[in-house]
């Protein structure tokens, strides 16, 4: 099974780049996030021509959102809330007997002070129940699959500047520690570190703000896959497919890819 994850911010500016991406790697399961667009609008045909026949979708106006499309039937469909906020950040679906959680994180706004930013507190408060839920929570015995955009980058290879980047949201003490925690919760595996050592640089993530993006790299890993200890041995392969970042019109995000047996 070959799993995806893209943060497309915006899935109907992406229609091209998703064919083009489907042509390249032929995804079993397809995770996107930021998809900005209600559930009757999403663009269902687009993607059921590209062969994607169940399709699962929890999405809002603008922004946030988002959604499964897989070449494999989707079972036991639901979404969670977090927060309570009906903001349409965490879609759940089983394919071929492995739960797969489409995941968004906040991005916590710039100030990463919990007391002086209201994104920021939501941001920790999030990582926070999410991870007492997988804690707490009957999941059943069935592996598992966390992946999307979680808006961290845990490691100092993670980001272009450790030393400045420390203060810096997505890469902040406070928030690594919470992201270790929902880590911790399920014993989850970085599926993409097993492939690419920690002593390396790896991105998914170079603002829009930069005139050269590739050639100023100074990019984030912020999104991720992880499954939980059992299916760490079905795991063959990892990508991170950085071109897209200069495909028109670009998302800030690239797609990661993961491959099991």
């Amino acid at each position: 099974m070959r799993l995806v994850t893209w943060n497309v911010n915006s899935v109907r500016l992406r229609i091209e780049a998703l064919q083009r991406l489907d042509q390249a790697l032929r995804p079993d399961v397809l995770c996107l996030q930021e998809t900005k667009v209600v559930d009757p609008l999403f663009p269902r045909d687009a993607l059921l021509e590209l062969g994607y026949a169940h399709l699962a979708v929890s999405g809002m106006k603008g922004y946030n959102g988002v959604a499964i499309a897989s070449r494999l039937p989707l079972e036991d469909v639901r979404t969670q809330s977090w927060c309570d906020r009906e903001d349409c950040r965490h879609l759940i679906a089983t394919v071929d007997g492995i739960e797969v959680h489409c995941l968004y994180v906040p991005a916590g706004g710039d100030i990463p002070d919990a007391e002086l930013n209201p994104r920021f507190a939501h941001k920790l408060a999030f990582f926070d129940q999410v991870a007492a839920w997988f804690r707490q929570a009957d999941h059943g015995d069935r592996p598992k699959v966390l992946l999307g955009d979680l808006n961290v980058a845990p490691l100092e290879t993670d980001v272009w500047s450790h030393k400045q980047m420390q203060k810096v949201v997505s890469h902040t003490p406070v928030e690594i520690a919470r992201m270790a925690e929902l880590q911790a919760s399920l014993d989850w595996v970085d599926a993409v570190r097993a492939f690419v050592p920690p002593s390396e640089r790896l991105y998914t993530w170079w603002s829009y703000r930069a005139a050269d993006w590739s050639l100023s790299d100074r990019g984030r890993r912020l999104d991720h896959v992880w499954v939980t200890p059992e299916l760490a041995p079905r795991l063959t392969g990892a990508l991170v497919i950085r071109e897209t970042r200069g495909w028109l019109p670009p998302s800030d995000h690239v797609p990661v890819v993961v491959d099991l047996v």
